[in-house]
């Protein structure tokens, strides 16, 4: 079987046909912002629209102003309606994303012939731990990045 890489914006109006006629999407997402929950070497993610509001640890695909696809958990929801994203392997927020920006919302993580799903409770508790320890990650892998720096230096 042959593959063809295209990026998100070339296949975006037929993702988003797909989805609005209630749909799946899947596709395999690039860049180590949700590490180690999304793996950047194979794993595949499958998304369906966002029709509700979004809660708290769900993972959406949603478009910057700028056009840029990212995938990033919710880590807060506004008053407004808005919500805050951070990748998994991230320590910055980005605030005020639109319900409009989103384009769908993942139910199932592919890694090679393992399924996760997003609404399994194991998924869910794993999700609230990485989330809840945000501020720590920081410290603690900024600690184990500077310890390996001290070993490779010797």
């Amino acid at each position: 079987m042959q593959t063809k890489q295209v990026r998100l914006n070339e296949i975006y109006g037929v993702m988003k046909e797909m989805l609005e006629s209630g749909g799946t999407v899947n596709f395999n997402p690039k860049g180590t912002s949700m590490l180690p929950t999304i793996h950047n070497d194979g794993d595949r993610v499958v998304i369906k629209k966002a029709v509700d509001p979004l809660k708290k640890y769900d993972l959406p695909l949603y478009i910057r102003d700028d056009g840029q696809f990212v995938l990033h958990r919710v880590v807060g929801v506004n008053a407004d309606g808005s919500y805050n994203m951070c990748g998994d392997n991230q320590w910055h927020i980005e605030k005020g994303i639109r319900h409009d920006q989103l384009v769908g919302l993942v139910t199932e993580i592919h890694r090679g012939k393992r399924t996760f799903s997003a609404d399994s409770k194991l998924y869910r508790a794993y999700v609230k731990v990485w989330v809840n320890i945000m501020p720590l990650r920081h410290i603690l892998f900024g600690g184990v990045n500077k310890i390996k720096r001290l070993l490779s230096a010797k």
